[in-house]
């Protein structure tokens, strides 16, 4: 096989691979269609949503954030769910093994790819996961941002569903505010409206 050709294999092999992620239900319900259906959404929606969510809401972002990269995080960072799963944030016992076991999902995910490919993918992976860029903290302040409309949206999602407590989610959602000031405010204010409705403990 031609280095062209071994390249080509290697790059459809990841992407089949990835297209498990729809398979990796989240917590958080979609908003629901005409018929008031609610479902939850999967790591692939997610993974969609928030990509697009920084090209709409790129204007909140600091001057020295680049969209282009904050979409690539947003795309591949929850790509280790495939082997990982995903983990509920206010479930403090999965949150424990969490970091392992999303670092060895992501050894052998990026390892698919050709060499230059999964350094990069890996190095926008573990910038994400440190949070200390601009770029970073931006793209955790927007999927952390989502959930809140979405659970909101819903009527409490699965806020309600778990029993969460409001002061648990002011507290961990704070971090948006790192990366977008605007957007840390309009969710501290669903959360509040949340509390007072009672779908927050």
């Amino acid at each position: 096989m031609s280095a062209d050709n071994e390249r080509l294999a290697r790059q459809i092999g990841f992407v089949l691979e990835i297209d498990k992620l729809k398979r990796v239900l989240r917590q958080t319900p979609v908003t629901a269609g005409a018929t008031g259906d609610a479902r939850r959404e999967n790591s692939a929606e997610h993974s969609w949503h928030i990509a697009l969510m920084a090209v709409l809401l790129a204007e909140h972002a600091g001057p020295e954030v680049d969209i282009e990269r904050v979409i690539k995080m947003l795309l591949i960072h929850d790509l280790v769910e495939i082997d990982a799963g995903d983990t509920f944030l206010y479930d403090r016992a999965a949150g424990a093994e969490q970091a392992a076991r999303e670092a060895a999902a992501a050894a052998r995910l990026y390892a698919l790819l050709p060499a230059d490919q999964a350094a990069e993918l890996a190095a926008l992976w573990r910038e994400f996961d440190a949070g200390t860029t601009a770029d970073a903290r931006f793209a955790i302040a927007i999927d952390q941002f989502q959930p809140v409309l979405l659970n909101h949206r819903t009527g409490g999602g699965s806020w309600i569903a778990h029993d969460v407590e409001g002061v648990d989610v002011l507290t961990r959602k704070r971090v948006i505010e790192a990366g977008a000031p605007a957007l840390w405010r309009m969710a501290e204010a669903l959360i509040r409206d949340a509390i007072a409705k009672g779908w927050l403990r």
